[in-house]
């Protein structure tokens, strides 16, 4: 007897999500709670499993394809049920181009029925430019496999290449889906309904380049790696309290500012997939080591791509750094709802003068983005001016460290 799976209700408002990836073929037989597809809401991706034992008779969601909450996503005949009747079979493929020596493909008919091919391989046929229906499969059954289709645009390369010898490199062609298709969606929201202004100022970080020299070493004994953030976050989240206006949220629909009392702080982080900002909860809570260990951990997660929609959601406010690339400014895009978010830059040895004496000292420059809807410039000044006297006297951050 089938099957049809349909995308759960993965909650939080959430009324569709996108197939990354199967971890399934049709034809494959899988057991209950076996990983089955990829699935990602938001910037989150989660693992959904087989919700029983039986055969994949058919996948109806490719990756790359959105599927609402409610929507079937695959056909799973029952374990000891008979195979599906004949007209449920796919079709044989009948005529096939011949490949001659050469690489050429020669034209024949196309395929009439249903090709025998799992999504990846139609997928890549998709993106390599290859009609699947015109190939023949090498496969079990017929089945076309990642190895036809790329012997087939290696011909179709080469016989165009034959017709035009001064051909040049063609331009190369991504999928414009997932984690950065999600990212365009969210920067695009902040743009439109933020108004945007950022404020930048120096920060001399010589006393505490001095301070974390003395504490890494304590924490690599304990395992931890100590990084600047976790001074950057207190001395921020001390400015928060002071001025609560930049932990805010604006509420439209209620023409309400929503002050947060927790302070959630989210951490901008590069993964080959884009960027996501998982998030340190409760960092008011913790102490320095506490947060770096935090911080290292939620990193590691979120590029290995395990991040939960959790931990990938609920923040504040954000703080962004390049870290030894943080370069000399930046203009960041708020996080939102969010109504600020702090840029931290690349900390250089520089001339300065001091007591009308130039000496070196060790500084760097913090970019402050403002929806300016909700915060006025000179709130964001008194903000960013008290950020910069915690961290250029850390000795502050320890009257009100946990």
């Amino acid at each position: 007897m089938a099957f049809e799976f349909r995308l759960p209700d993965i909650g939080e408002g959430v009324v569709e999500g996108e197939v990354v990836r199967w971890l399934v073929e049709e034809g494959q037989t899988v057991r209950e709670d076996q990983p089955m597809v990829e699935v990602m809401t938001d910037k989150a991706t989660v693992e959904i499993p087989s919700p029983r034992a039986g055969r994949v008779r058919r996948i109806l969601t490719p990756a790359g394809t959105i599927c609402p909450v409610g929507g079937v996503m695959v056909v799973i005949d029952d374990e000891g049920q008979p195979e599906p009747r004949h007209h449920d079979r796919p079709a044989a493929p009948v005529a096939a181009p011949a490949v001659e020596q050469t690489g050429q493909a020669v034209p024949t008919p196309p395929t009439r029925g249903k090709v025998l091919a799992t999504p990846a391989t139609r997928q890549l046929a998709r993106q390599l430019g290859v009609e699947i229906q015109t190939l023949r499969g090498t496969g079990p059954g017929g089945r076309i496999t990642r190895e036809d289709v790329q012997a087939a645009a290696r011909s179709a390369t080469l016989a165009a290449s034959a017709r035009r010898p001064e051909a040049q490199a063609t331009d190369e062609r991504m999928p414009f889906r997932g984690v950065r298709r999600k990212i365009a969606d969210n920067m695009i929201r902040s743009k439109h309904n933020a108004a945007h202004f950022t404020y930048v100022e120096e920060c001399d970080a010589t006393e505490l380049v001095a301070l974390r020299a003395r504490a890494r070493q304590r924490a690599e004994e304990r395992g931890i790696k100590l990084s600047y953030l976790p001074f950057i976050i207190k001395a921020v989240i001390s400015g928060l309290k002071k001025y609560p206006v930049l932990n805010a949220t604006l509420d439209t629909e209620r023409e309400e500012i929503v002050l947060r009392r927790q302070y959630h702080i989210g951490i901008a982080t590069a993964t080959e997939a884009g960027l996501v900002v998982p998030v340190v909860r409760d960092a008011d809570q913790l102490n320095l080591l506490q947060l770096a260990a935090q911080i290292e951990q939620l990193s590691d997660k979120a590029r290995a791509g395990r991040a939960s929609r959790e931990e990938l959601t609920g923040s504040t406010f954000t703080i962004t750094s390049l870290g030894t690339l943080g370069g000399v400014l930046a203009t960041p895009i708020i996080n939102f709802p969010e109504v600020a978010i702090l840029g931290v830059h690349k900390m250089k040895e520089a001339p300065v003068v001091r007591g009308g004496q130039i000496v070196i000292r060790t500084m760097m420059n913090l970019s402050l983005s403002l929806d300016h809807r909700i915060v006025d410039g000179y709130q964001g000044a008194q903000f960013l001016a008290h950020v910069i006297s915690m961290l250029e006297d850390p000795t502050l951050l320890f009257m009100e460290m946990v």
